[in-house]
């Protein structure tokens, strides 16, 4: 019996595949639970699903030999010790693209909400003016989005600011073929100079720490506006206050923050709280239905295929191989040590305990490789502790 372990509210698109595909031992909490209480809930697991505030580290992943695989109903993976888990042959799962669609129209209505000034003119209204200035208000058609970041997210945000009739530029670390009338700039600085609103759209880490700074805020056009909805810590959030509050910046919008509260009755401690023309939403891009019913189906299937085939493509920490029909009577799953001569030892092993190789085929990453091997012959208890207790092997399963 396969046990499936889901925190934190995954959609019941998930359940619904795991169920179709004959699991039926599947546990579902509807938040994180606290670190102490994770090792009880996740003991007898073989398949986790997790969101973003469920922490994997080493010390937890340790203490859970069923763990077969992860999956991350997000896009982020940054929860989990992906090194720890490749080394004890886990492969991690995540949805890359599913909500690229409920980032991209955020974005877009942000942008025409700021050019617009609407948050400002709505927080006027609510405290009984009725001001119906035009001033500091502009259509977005024909004015200027930057880009940072081109890749799933930031080419889709500039197809539909196209349909809105923006101009549309972007700037990426990769050469990257653009999409309809978009223009690259080979650094960012010009993109900056000559942007009307800059979204962000980067991934975290030191290289893109506080890539938007004092200097770089700096260089954007003035009266602008900066949109984040990528990670918290591409942006300096005082260089940011600062930059509002001189009227460098019209206007800014941030989804992401560099720290963010635990739970739903945390508030967010940030000094862009209650400024003018600033949107602060609670890291809801990704957070729409037609997303995370998404989201659920994907990471779900990702599993399925793996518990049912050993298929790992769209791993994140592990060497990807595609799921093949079983063609043997038997199937063995074995993740070694990436070492001259691994696979010439497992053949070796299987020969000598009468299997015949029907099909095999096998990726390397890093430390480790993986090898899907269709056997004929019957893969007794005996063959399998062989295959396990050999010093190259860091896991096998067989199906």
């Amino acid at each position: 019996m396969t046990r499936i372990v889901l925190f934190e509210n995954i959609h019941a698109s998930a359940r619904e595949v795991f169920e179709a595909a004959g699991f039926d031992d599947i546990q579902t909490y509807p938040s994180s639970l606290p670190p102490a209480e994770l090792p009880a809930a996740l003991r007898a697991a073989a398949l986790v699903g997790i969101r973003s505030r469920t922490n994997l580290t080493a010390d937890l992943l340790g203490q859970l030999p069923n763990l077969q695989a992860i999956g991350c109903f997000c896009i982020g993976t940054n929860q989990v010790d992906l090194d720890f888990a490749m080394t004890r042959g886990v492969p991690v799962f995540n949805a890359p693209y599913s909500n690229t669609r409920s980032v991209a129209e955020l974005v877009l209505g942000e942008a025409i909400l700021l050019l617009r000034r609407i948050p400002e003119k709505n927080a006027r209204v609510h405290q009984g003016h009725w001001d119906k200035s035009a001033e500091g208000a502009y259509e977005a058609r024909g004015k200027t989005l930057g880009i940072v970041g081109y890749g799933n997210i930031g080419s889709q945000v500039g197809t539909l600011a196209e349909s809105a009739g923006m101009r549309v530029i972007f700037h990426d670390v990769e050469a990257k073929l653009p999409l309809g009338n978009a223009r690259a700039c080979a650094y960012l600085n010009d993109l900056l100079a000559q942007s009307d609103v800059v979204t962000l759209h980067v991934p975290g880490g030191k290289g893109t720490q506080n890539i938007m700074n004092a200097t770089t805020i700096a260089e954007m056009k003035r009266g602008a506006i900066l949109i984040n909805a990528s990670r918290g810590t591409v942006v300096d959030i005082d260089a940011l206050r600062a930059a509002i509050d001189d009227g460098r910046l019209s206007g800014a919008a941030l989804d992401v923050f560099p720290t963010e509260p635990k739970n739903v009755n945390e508030p967010l401690a940030s000094p862009l709280i209650g400024k003018r023309n600033v949107i602060l939403t609670p890291h809801i891009g990704g957070s729409t239905q037609e997303s995370q019913q998404n989201i659920g189906r994907e990471v779900a299937e990702k599993l399925v295929r793996f518990a049912h085939g050993g298929a790992t493509k769209g791993a994140v920490n592990f060497p990807e191989i595609s799921y093949v029909e079983p063609t043997g009577t038997a199937r063995i799953l074995h993740v070694h040590r990436n070492a001259p001569g691994a696979l010439g030892t497992l053949s070796s092993l299987l020969a000598d305990h009468g299997l015949n190789i029907v099909t095999q085929q096998l990726q390397t990453r890093g430390q480790i490789g993986y090898v899907i091997s269709d056997v004929d012959g019957v893969v007794t208890d005996e063959i399998m502790a062989a295959l396990r207790a050999h010093p190259i092997t860091i896991r096998c399963d067989r199906m």
